[in-house]
């Protein structure tokens, strides 16, 4: 029987470019290549799409170096023709001629952020009839944004954490002052809010942590301002949310094939080890990705039996009410009374092998191969 041919694709134009290189190095080490033929394409910050750049599986994130997809002689761009289907993926020469890339029977898109896990490249894939892993338009597109994702979670009965969205459109006037001239109009709709300290200030529509600022200085107009423009470089929709003193639990969620019941993972803990020697530290991109000290996985997390099956089940409820597909990630917040509170959901998780999502489902059963063997079957017809 011959390979299906699958193509990766990563990079990307979003902020979490370098995240989607990582990711794509540890996919790409462990795809059965048994069962499938690899092709790579790679996207340029600026969102140029090429062939014959560097192998992810050289990348490393050393010295806190983050690889960083750019053209040179070697590469060729990559030209589409939605017309012509799953065939419709060319390459033009170096004399300028197109060339086939082939058949491609599934698309992998190990990309996350904006033009990537947003559900702009889902409708491409969508109108060029090519199946691919992950969510459809509709969830990637809603769970990106996460002032709209939480406007499905309440309708659908879900508790999500207090918060305010601020269009900062109109504070860009005073951007070389940090927004300071209307530090008093956000505080007071804090306020109005009834929002307690801390507070988050993060972009609505980013990811990995970027434009994150933790604010703890009660009625410190200026720091709330300098935080909601620091969010604002990110995304002109910004918001500000109640800290919740809580556990952040996380839960893997499987849905390979359409129609199938989605299944949850063991849930599992990002245990913050410097919190232990006093340093106050929440989970920013230097904890993810840049400090290997700063945390470690832990699946399942220590909870009851009782509260981890009610994070299951919460996990279960959002992916469904956000019409979820193929994988995501769903975060929650545990409080010391059990109750859980959905944050958020990442529809194309990080996928590294020590990444939450594989490593969930490794201790669940299922290896990190197997899962994405499972994830490029499901969708192949």
């Amino acid at each position: 029987m011959a390979k299906k041919r699958v193509m990766f694709l990563y990079g990307g134009k979003a902020d979490e470019h370098s995240i989607s290189c990582i990711s794509a190095a540890g996919v790409l080490s462990a795809v059965d290549e048994s069962r499938f033929e690899i092709v790579r394409v790679a996207i340029t910050k600026q969102g140029e799409w090429i062939v014959g750049g560097q192998d992810p599986r050289n990348f490393r994130m050393e010295e806190g170096e983050l690889p960083l997809i750019t053209k040179t002689d070697s590469t060729r761009d990559v030209v589409l023709d939605p017309a012509k289907g799953a065939d419709g993926f060319l390459v033009r020469e170096a004399d300028g001629t197109l060339t086939s890339l082939g058949h491609i029977d599934v698309v992998f898109p190990v990309l996350h952020g904006p033009n990537g896990e947003d559900g702009t490249l889902q409708g491409l894939l969508e109108m060029m009839r090519v199946p691919y892993v992950g969510c459809g338009v509709l969830a990637s597109a809603s769970c990106m944004d996460k002032y709209y994702a939480k406007q499905l979670f309440k309708a659908a009965g879900i508790d999500v954490a207090p918060g305010i969205a601020l269009d900062t459109r109109k504070f860009v006037n005073d951007a070389e002052n940090h927004f300071e001239n209307y530090a008093q109009e956000i505080i007071s709709q804090v306020n109005v809010a009834k929002l307690e300290y801390p507070l988050f200030v993060k972009p609505s529509r980013a990811g990995s942590s970027f434009g994150v600022t933790k604010v703890e200085s009660i009625d410190d107009a200026n720091a709330l301002a300098d935080a909601v423009y620091e969010a604002s470089k990110h995304d002109w929709r910004v918001l500000v949310e109640q800290g919740i003193d809580a556990r952040e639990i996380e839960c893997a969620v499987l849905a390979a094939r359409d129609g199938e019941e989605p299944k949850a993972s063991l849930p599992g803990e990002v245990v913050l080890d410097k919190r232990e020697s006093g340093e106050d530290q929440f989970y920013d991109f230097d904890s993810k990705y840049m400090d290997s000290a700063a945390s470690h996985v832990e699946v399942p997390a220590n909870l009851p039996a009782e509260t981890l099956e009610r994070v299951r089940k919460t996990a279960l409820a959002a992916f469904k009410a956000a019409d979820g597909r193929g994988l995501s990630r769903v975060d929650s917040f545990v409080t010391k009374d059990g109750r859980v509170i959905l944050n958020e959901i990442n529809t194309m998780p990080g996928f590294t092998p020590i990444s939450m999502y594989p490593k969930a489902w490794e201790a669940t059963g299922i290896s990190y191969s197997n899962l994405i063997t499972k994830l490029i079957e499901g969708v192949i017809e």
